[in-house]
């Protein structure tokens, strides 16, 4: 009891228990959620990183590729998207994968959710990038600024991309836990800034912004789609999901306590690994069952 009264004295935040509660509820609502609702928020978080890239290439083109003056505006897309509660692939590397993890949820339903959520970033994007390539958007030396922007990630080196992919998924669902620790939106509102402000100052990749400047390049016949996809949008995609699922879900799923990953309903092998099913527990007898073992 002592040591209870202690903790609760000197410990001002959530606990690891008391975040990963949060994150499996969360992941659970949006696990069931109907595949048209999922397409329509990836695709409207798609078109918010078009604010990314138009603020991103306006900020280097007038600083005359000043880095952290470039950087600055950066994050204001993520901003949008995650405060406004909008599908992001990056974000999806953690809630799913702790529902699976638990075997709440399955493998193909992970798949299935990180797909529709994908797709609907990249059609997004590309609509974005549509709207750039051809309605006035930039001037000519933005124009021109955004080109040489996007032929710099196609011409990196593959393997290079991936490592800084990978930093960057790291950020993203980091950014992701951190969220699910706090309330406050200004609190919230600095957290998403300062760290998706890393990935340009870094120059790190984020596959959604990566495939909206692709499909710049090729609407303005700079280079073909088949080369965008497999020489910059492919590695920076492997490495933010390899950087999201391995250097934090699976790092931050084992330093929770034993006892909040024995949920009494799970699924068994066969449809863990060959069902589309969301989850077979209740959200409302999930969550007790978690804050019970949390208080004990």
């Amino acid at each position: 009891m002592e040591d209870d009264t202690r903790n609760r004295i000197l410990r001002h935040g959530l606990s690891t228990d008391e975040i990963y509660e949060r994150i499996v509820i969360e992941a659970d609502e949006e696990m069931h959620r109907p595949a048209r609702e999922l397409l329509a928020s990836g695709l409207a978080g798609g078109f918010a990183i078009t604010i990314t890239v138009l603020l991103y290439v306006s900020m280097t083109h007038s600083t005359d590729g000043a880095v952290l003056a470039s950087a600055l505006l950066y994050p204001i897309g993520f901003i949008y998207i995650i405060l406004g509660n909008y599908q992001l692939y990056t974000e999806n590397t953690l809630p799913p994968v702790a529902l699976v993890l638990d075997r709440i949820a399955s493998i193909p339903a992970m798949l299935r959710m990180w797909g529709l959520v994908l797709v609907g970033n990249l059609a997004g994007g590309t609509l974005g990038a549509v709207v750039l390539a051809f309605g006035g958007v930039f001037s000519p030396g933005a124009a021109m600024t955004a080109v040489e922007i996007g032929m710099t990630g196609v011409e990196t080196e593959w393997w290079s991309l991936f490592f800084k992919a990978m930093f960057a998924g790291l950020i993203v669902a980091g950014v992701v836990w951190m969220d699910f620790s706090v309330t406050d939106s200004v609190t919230r509102f600095f957290l998403v800034y300062m760290a998706f402000l890393a990935i340009p100052l870094g120059n790190l990749y984020h596959v959604v912004v990566a495939s909206t400047e692709v499909m710049y390049l090729v609407f303005l016949g700079e280079i073909a789609l088949l080369t965008g996809a497999t020489q910059f949008v492919l590695p920076v995609l492997l490495g933010n999901t390899i950087g999201g699922v391995l250097l934090v879900t699976v790092v931050n799923y084992y330093q929770t306590s034993t006892e909040i990953h024995e949920i009494s309903i799970t699924l068994d092998p066969r449809g863990w690994l060959f069902s589309y099913e969301p989850g077979t527990i209740d959200a409302r007898e999930l969550e007790a069952e978690l804050e019970q073992k949390i208080e004990h």
